[in-house]
């Protein structure tokens, strides 16, 4: 039961985790990539400064947790660097691909880093997950090599920093609370965000600050629910959770955008599909088992 409210709160998660991309969609046409980042990561530290009071900052500065949280932080930054430089030479269906093989790799290291068991099944449905992603992506048919060999490099980065990301919030997780790993890694990305904003502020609409403050809603809803997710889940299983996350965007952009799946979308979505209810049934087996020899 606890691993399968870690992958419901994992779902749930990427679902705010799609609303929020989506929103950033209407901002970055306009504003800075550097200011969003600040004010979201600012409006999530006030909020869980707000929610914890005095204590959480006292927790934070004296959490034998701080290293890797701020470790985390810089590599989920980094991440973010790479992934949106790439999108300015990549088609998006590529872009997608590369970077979702980020949970083969916390897959992979799950069980020397973790300690987890990482089973046949884990593996089967990380890969028919990749697979679907592939298929929904439908990546084929860019352009030269050539041209896009360092934007190509520059996800494949991304996708194993974020890879390791995962593994070490599952390690933080089992040590210290949501709340404090949000606020410290929010106060990193907000010192350097706001370092480079100083550089390239561009003033905000009323509509622009109101969709600002909405990116910081739904990413510290999404980050929050991660988080519980991650001590609730093996990274093994977290990372074929993370492919939910192109589905709730194939949902978005129909509702949003009115954009019509294709039936390559429609093959990798099934297969995506399969693969997470091929990892419930196994969750389900296990705890069954577990439950029996108690």
């Amino acid at each position: 039961m606890k691993s399968q409210l870690g992958m419901a709160l994992g779902i749930a998660a990427y679902f705010f985790f799609s609303l929020h991309d989506a929103t950033n969609k209407w901002l970055v046409a306009s504003v800075p990539v550097w200011q969003i980042l600040f004010f979201r990561s600012m409006f999530i530290v006030v909020v869980c400064i707000g929610v914890g009071r005095f204590r959480l900052v006292e927790d934070a500065l004296a959490s034998p947790m701080k290293r890797p949280i701020m470790l985390r932080a810089v590599l989920t930054l980094t991440a973010w660097l790479c992934y949106y430089s790439a999108a300015k030479y990549l088609p998006l269906a590529q872009l997608l691909t590369l970077y979702f093989s980020s949970p083969l790799l916390t897959t992979a290291l799950a069980a020397p880093l973790l300690g987890e068991k990482v089973t046949r099944l884990h593996w089967i449905s990380v890969c028919v997950g990749f697979g679907g992603v592939v298929a929904a992506s439908d990546p084929f048919g860019t352009a030269a090599w050539s041209a896009r060999l360092f934007p190509t490099l520059l996800v494949l980065v991304a996708a194993a920093l974020w890879g390791y990301a995962v593994i070490l919030m599952r390690q933080i997780a089992r040590k210290e609370r949501s709340l404090l790993q949000i606020m410290l890694t929010n106060v990193v990305i907000c010192l350097v965000t706001g370092t480079m904003t100083a550089f390239s502020w561009v003033p905000l609409s009323w509509p622009q600050t109101g969709l600002v403050l909405c990116v910081g809603v739904l990413g510290g809803t999404g980050q929050f629910l991660m988080f519980e997710a991650a001590r609730r889940a093996q990274a093994s299983v977290m990372a074929t959770v993370e492919y939910s996350a192109l589905l709730w965007a194939f949902v978005l952009g129909y509702l949003i955008w009115h954009d019509i799946p294709t039936p390559a979308v429609w093959l990798g979505a099934g297969l995506i599909v399969l693969a997470g209810g091929v990892l419930v049934i196994g969750e389900r087996r296990g705890a069954r088992a577990a439950l029996e020899q108690t």
